[in-house]
């Protein structure tokens, strides 16, 4: 009985002194788990008026693309919400340090992992800030060429001439020479047709100048220019060289040439095909020694 009575006293020894031990750690760590819950709170309400700080502050910057104000608003809220996750975790004494040097080597993994894409990520942000080409102008980056359809941060969508769907890494578009047939507002055309040795050349010139300076989308200034561009082997190369407004530049040459042959053949003027003279030697034959 005696043995039965000192374990049950035992038993709520160690109830007490746990019950003890409890109320210490609750009060220990109370004031911590407060001030956990209200520094993540803070630190919520924080990283969204941030990230909308950043993103209205960046939309005041004229022509500043609307995927890079999402992509760096987003980056803003994510990094001050990982801040105050570690911060907490300082306050209940786990080594930050350690859960810094993870991440950082975490995130060493991870851009070794994913190098490529980390690349079309940069080459994303700076084409969306350069502003090379944008939505709905047509270029030309050695194997990739059409009409811009989106600009991400990882590829760009185009469309190619015969109405293909491209879509090529940022970091391509990037790395090579851009030709933009859209961004300039006027551009420039040459047509060359070969004539005659015996047409006359300024009436040829003449009625390519005429031609042009009858066509509404032609522009006065820069002038109209003929000239003699070239002495071929079966004709007279002739040039016409005007400007008109980028939208209208590829109809007009079009209709152009086709109209400067109309023309030619009205006035009797030739385009003659490519000739070659040969001329043909009679040798005496060999005599023979007796």
């Amino acid at each position: 009985m005696d043995e039965v009575q000192a374990r049950t006293a035992d038993m709520v020894d160690a109830g007490q002194a746990a019950w003890v031990q409890l109320s210490q750690l609750a009060v220990t760590y109370s004031f911590s788990v407060v001030g956990a819950v209200l520094l993540l709170l803070a630190g919520y309400f924080l990283a969204g008026l941030i990230s909308r700080s950043i993103y209205h502050g960046l939309g005041r910057f004229r022509g500043f693309d609307e995927t890079l104000r999402k992509f760096f608003s987003k980056v803003a809220r994510y990094a001050v919400l990982i801040l105050v996750g570690i911060t907490v975790l300082g306050q209940f004494g786990v080594q930050t340090a350690s859960i810094i040097a993870a991440i950082g080597a975490i995130g060493l993994a991870i851009g070794l992992a994913l190098q490529g894409t980390l690349q079309n990520i940069a080459a994303g942000i700076m084409l969306l800030a350069l502003r090379p080409f944008r939505v709905g102008e047509y270029i030309d980056a050695g194997s990739v060429a059409g009409t811009i359809q989106e600009i991400g941060l990882f590829a760009t969508e185009l469309k190619s001439a015969d109405g293909v769907f491209v879509l090529a890494p940022n970091s391509q578009l990037w790395n090579s020479p851009v030709t933009n047939y859209s961004r300039n507002p006027l551009r420039r055309a040459d047509i060359t047709i070969g004539i005659g040795y015996d047409d006359d050349i300024d009436l040829a010139l003449s009625t390519m100048r005429e031609l042009a300076m009858r066509d509404s989308r032609v522009l006065p200034d820069p002038e109209v220019a003929t000239f003699v561009a070239n002495y071929g082997e079966s004709a007279i190369d002739v040039t016409l060289r005007y400007w008109t407004k980028t939208g209208d530049w590829w109809q007009t040459k079009l209709d152009a040439t086709k109209a400067v042959k109309s023309s030619f053949d009205k006035q009797g003027i030739s385009i003659p095909f490519p000739q070659r003279e040969v001329h043909h030697i009679n040798v005496p034959p060999a005599v023979e020694d007796a």
